[in-house]
């Protein structure tokens, strides 16, 4: 009975390894990330190399279906609105596989962002070949790329802030606190935190 108890339990470990998004393999804080070409909603195929003024990026995986990346849409627009004159736009990316999740459909992505006025690029991680590379575990997970001699470093991996549940009610605001060391020519001091949001979906 213990032998079969543990044979049980081994498999579910084994199952649960094999759908479970990890880290392992993405960037680390201080690596170059890799440039991309992902469709926009307008058709235009976007890199960040287009992006010839910029001084770095803030790299959101986020979607239409997770209630997480939902109650963050307007923060993301919002830092956007902040940052992207100063030389760090945001750049959106939609990782989930469409197949599973339909409400993330490049129609409805293009729906979404009209309906709620998006400023920023939002492209679709076809094939789902991008957010693994970056090593995107949730939506929303953000990366804080600066731009350097040797490519588009990152600076920041995780969260937007602390409360994904009340914008009024958050103590700290990571990304922004981020960028805007990036922006004085200081070393980021909190580099790393846990993004909160929904698994994405393969």
């Amino acid at each position: 009975m213990k032998t079969l108890k543990a044979i049980i339990a081994i498999m579910a470990l084994v199952l649960f390894s094999a759908f479970t998004i990890t880290n392992e393999g993405g960037y680390k804080v201080g690596d170059i990330a890799t440039d991309f070409k992902l469709e926009n909603i307008d058709g235009t195929m976007v890199s960040l190399a287009n992006y010839k003024e910029a001084k770095g990026f803030i790299v959101v995986f986020t979607c239409n279906t997770c209630p997480y990346a939902v109650a963050y849409e307007d923060r993301i627009e919002a830092l956007n609105k902040k940052y992207a004159s100063k030389g760090y736009p945001v750049i959106a990316i939609m990782p989930n596989n469409v197949s599973v999740k339909p409400g993330d459909s490049m129609e409805a992505m293009r729906a979404r962002a009209k309906e709620k006025g998006f400023t920023f690029p939002y492209l679709m991680d076809a094939g789902q070949k991008i957010y693994p590379k970056y090593g995107a575990t949730k939506t929303p997970h953000v990366y804080v790329l600066q731009k350097t001699d040797k490519g588009n470093q990152v600076k920041y991996i995780g969260a937007i802030d602390d409360n994904y549940q009340d914008a009024n009610a958050v103590n700290k605001k990571y990304v922004e606190d981020a960028v805007d060391a990036l922006l004085a020519g200081k070393e980021v001091q909190e580099t790393h935190t846990r993004a909160i949001g929904c698994t994405i979906k393969v």
